[in-house]
């Protein structure tokens, strides 16, 4: 096991109508601010009536809200700099995000923009480490991402169509996150199995480690990956049953909020090439992941299978005794099939993507990432190029 440093500051008030106590949070948490701003998405907050009772708590605490709506899938750039604008001439003092992963990247980007001098995007492009912002709260609304309870940010610059992700130990971390499965009640099956598979690609990143002697962290993860795949049939059959919604929302965060990295060396290769689907062909990024992982298991089945193994024995439930390669690949097929079952792709073709430019997606890759990359195994052009053309 590697050394680390492990602090999660987010306070996580997670139950019924936790959403009615905002107000409190965003004074207790956010240093008493006299004015923030509420970043949110495209409409459902405010047809579900969410953002009028989140909005309605904050007030009654004597504090000014200003608004920032209509943040969409795959938050681009000219949404934080319209937001970093209008903190700075109002001297907002924190930043409330209220829905799923977007509008929470979204307004840590604010948060981070606001208080720095340059482009935000100085921080995105690796030219210096995030280190302050304005404090941050949370209502989330769609378990996926696992902002929630992380440093880190996913934003996307329109010139160019570079998908950066940012990560921080701590300046980035919400101070409060509630989450209130009632919330995801609504959410259309497709949101909700993107999620799913969004979850357990942050298992996963962390779970295959070149790091030896890592034994508890493997379990912490095995488990929330054996709880999600257990549950989610059930949100699909019942999406009101509230245990289980409940178990999904809190399996999000736990994906993400460090937990199953600590004392690891971790991968992330699966996400970079996820992003250059999204990028370049606008796909949901939780439905991408279930295309891009089992292509990126294979690739590693042939290459270093020993973790592709365990994976497959601890995690799928593979018992076939056989060679590290038969036993990784039928764990990956195992894989596939529960992906199927809740209705998710498994192909680009699958995906909508009949003719991949396999060609611009590797430079874009290598161009934002490196001419190597990968914890697990180091990639080079020659293999992701082969990583891609094993979605087909």
């Amino acid at each position: 096991m590697d050394n680390f440093s492990y602090c999660t500051p987010t306070r996580y008030i997670f139950g019924k109508d936790t959403e009615s106590q905002t107000g409190t949070l965003v004074k207790e948490y956010l240093d008493n601010p006299s004015k923030i701003l509420l970043v949110y998405g495209q409409g459902s907050v405010i047809r579900s009536g969410l953002l009028n009772r989140v909005k309605d708590s904050i007030g009654k605490q004597g504090i000014d809200i200003l608004e920032l709506g209509g943040v969409k899938p795959n938050p681009t750039d000219d949404r934080v700099y319209e937001g970093i604008d209008l903190c700075r001439s109002e001297q907002v003092q924190a930043v409330v995000a209220v829905g799923g992963g977007s509008a929470i990247d979204t307004a840590k980007a604010i948060a981070l923009g606001t208080i720095y001098d340059g482009d935000f995007w100085d921080f995105y492009a690796g030219k210096l480490p995030a280190t302050k912002a304005l404090p941050i709260g949370v209502v989330l609304t769609i378990p996926a991402a696992g902002s929630e309870g992380s440093g880190n940010s996913v934003i996307t610059k329109k010139e160019g169509m570079h998908k950066i992700s940012l990560r921080s130990d701590y300046a980035l971390r919400p101070k409060f996150a509630v989450l209130n499965p009632e919330l995801t009640y609504t959410l259309p099956p497709e949101q909700t199995v993107a999620g799913v598979s969004d979850m357990m690609a942050h298992i996963m990143e962390r779970y295959f480690t070149p790091t030896q002697g890592v034994e508890v962290t493997d379990r912490i993860s095995e488990g929330l990956l054996r709880a999600i795949m257990e549950v989610a049939p059930i949100v699909l059959k019942e999406p009101t049953n509230y245990d289980a919604r409940a178990n999904i929302m809190w399996a999000g965060t736990l994906a993400h909020n460090g937990i199953c990295g600590c004392g690891k060396i971790e991968d992330w290769v699966s996400h970079f090439m996820e992003h250059e689907l999204s990028a370049l062909y606008g796909v949901t990024h939780g439905t991408g992941l279930a295309v891009v992982f089992p292509a990126w298991l294979t690739f590693m089945a042939h290459h270093k299978p020993l973790r592709v193994k365990q994976f497959a024995m601890n995690v799928m439930g593979v018992t076939t005794k056989g060679d590290d390669l038969s036993v990784a690949l039928e764990g990956i097929e195992k894989l596939k099939m529960f992906y199927k079952s809740i209705g998710l792709p498994v192909t680009l073709k699958e995906l909508g993507i009949e003719n991949p430019e396999f060609d611009e997606l590797v430079r874009k890759l290598h161009e934002n990432k490196g001419d190597i990359i990968g914890g697990y195994y180091r990639l080079t052009d020659k293999d992701t190029i082969e990583i891609y053309k094993l979605m087909v």
